[in-house]
């Protein structure tokens, strides 16, 4: 599924909105998730926080007319492309969210289907290719380890 220009702009643009209201110079805010509600369906995205308070509601076009079965992979991955992306030219440096905080994908039943973006100073996520190569490194280490 490939979203026009038009539809990611608008995505990015509700994403900041709705996490603008903790942008304040007020204290830090405890949030441990921003739910992002995908519906194929409807193709609506619904965006809340912890408390279920609803942040912004968009509909994306694209979403209403796909009928693949893997709607939420792909809904996953564009997400979590523009999330990355925001984050790294700084899109969320002015939050007063309290750290760490994760965006979540969630289906219809509010159920976790994929984490979308943790923001954590201390903390990263292990993908695959972080651990390429690991096993080797590690036995050599241990290999090291017990010949002294």
């Amino acid at each position: 599924m490939k979203l026009s220009q038009a539809s990611l702009s608008l995505l990015e643009t509700t994403i900041r909105q709705s996490v603008s209201k903790y942008t304040c110079g007020c204290e830090q805010t405890i949030v441990t998730d921003i739910h992002l509600q995908a519906n194929q369906n409807s193709g609506e995205l619904t965006i809340f926080d912890d408390e279920d308070e609803e942040l912004a509601n968009i509909a994306i076009e694209e979403w209403m007319t796909y009928d693949g079965d893997d709607f939420y992979e792909n809904v996953e991955r564009t997400l979590s492309n523009l999330l990355n992306n925001m984050k790294n030219s700084g899109g969320f440096d002015r939050l007063t969210i309290l750290k760490p905080y994760s965006f979540v994908l969630v289906d219809d039943e509010k159920e976790t289907v994929a984490e979308l973006l943790l923001m954590d100073d201390d903390t990263l996520l292990v993908n695959e290719e972080l651990l390429k190569g690991l096993d080797e490194e590690l036995d050599a280490f241990l290999k090291d380890l017990l010949e002294k």
